[in-house]
């Protein structure tokens, strides 16, 4: 993971000292992106320190169900949403906290369950029947300003349809899913820092690639922890729908070291890195290439366990305090 120490060198060199809401210092770049072509780079681990995977794919499951409690992480081998749901003062003081691990609708609710709302005139029927023949459901009628109106909700699952998308209509420029909803930004311990993924497969070539955007990124410890889990979700999109993951652009808005990292990136950078590993998934997991079977519902069904990684050399474990 040359790219990696690279990137920090470059925020290092080029960076400005920056206040947060953290009280921890910051040494901030504006735009930073790292672009791996993983059939011939690997996967994106960083050797020059031992990375957390069990705990990586820990989150990467709880989102794929959704989970909105640091007890199902937990559970799951992950411990890195504790703090944000029982330590993080402001959280803690929201009337939407709903007590001891709970932290809103984080990322994997917005995935699975974004919250979809209609509000169509009463008396726009064909407007109403074509929201009811796309899964809406009615919620009530009101009025709104002198105006009768009804409101309509349904659960949209974003994630799964990227991958119907991809299997009836992979041409679309249109696959992505959000995590950025306006609407639920004061109703979680935590807004999404890597808010928007877009998938691209090429059916001539049947490779999939990945662009994923994070709009703040903590380069000691979120960077690792992210490139990982974005890989492993492009090796399991890829795995469900047919396609080879080929390359995977991630791009950071505000690329950032905290000044308590210094001491762990300045070691990292001392060291010289190893060959890439090698992500394998599970045989239980079906493989659409092989079985012309599409079953998505495999992104419930997957377990930390079907992810490992072969031939993973690093260097000795690094830790640093994350900053809440």
């Amino acid at each position: 993971m040359k790219q990696y120490l690279d990137l920090v060198q470059d925020v290092l060199a080029n960076g400005s000292w920056q206040e947060n809401r953290t009280g921890i210092r910051t040494i901030s770049v504006p735009g930073a992106m790292l672009r791996m072509d993983l059939q011939k780079d690997g996967f994106p681990a960083v050797t020059t320190k031992r990375l957390a995977f069990k705990s990586v794919v820990g989150e990467l499951v709880g989102f794929l169900r959704a989970s909105r409690s640091a007890a199902e992480f937990r559970a799951l081998g992950c411990k890195v949403w504790d703090q944000n749901a029982n330590e993080n003062r402001a959280w803690l003081a929201n009337p939407y906290r709903m007590g001891e691990d709970d932290l809103g609708p984080v990322y994997g609710a917005q995935w699975r369950q974004w919250p979809a709302y209609k509000l169509l005139d009463a008396d726009r029927t064909a407007q109403i029947e074509d929201a009811l023949g796309k899964g809406f459901r009615m919620v009530s009628a009101l009025s709104d300003e002198g105006r009768d109106k009804v409101l309509l909700y349904k659960a949209v699952d974003q994630l799964r349809t990227c991958l119907d998308t991809i299997i009836k209509d992979p041409g679309s420029r249109r696959i992505l899913f959000h995590g950025w909803n306006c609407a639920d930004l004061d109703t979680i311990a935590l807004p999404a820092c890597h808010l928007l993924y877009q998938f691209m497969p090429n059916a001539a070539t049947r490779e999939i690639s990945l662009c994923l955007y994070i709009r703040s990124n903590d380069i000691g410890l979120g960077t690792p922890f992210n490139l990982a889990e974005g890989a492993a979700l492009l090796h399991l999109v890829g795995r469900l729908t047919g396609y080879t993951p080929r390359w995977f652009t991630y791009f950071i808005g505000d690329a950032h070291i905290y000044e308590n990292h210094l001491p762990m990136l300045q070691e990292q950078l001392t060291r010289t890195p190893h060959p890439a590993p090698t992500l394998r998934l599970s045989d239980r997991i079906p493989d659409f290439a092989l079985t012309g079977r599409y079953q998505p519902e495999w992104l419930e069904q997957v377990e930390p366990s079907d992810f490992s990684l072969e031939n993973y050399t690093h260097d000795a474990p690094l830790s640093a305090p994350m900053a809440v």
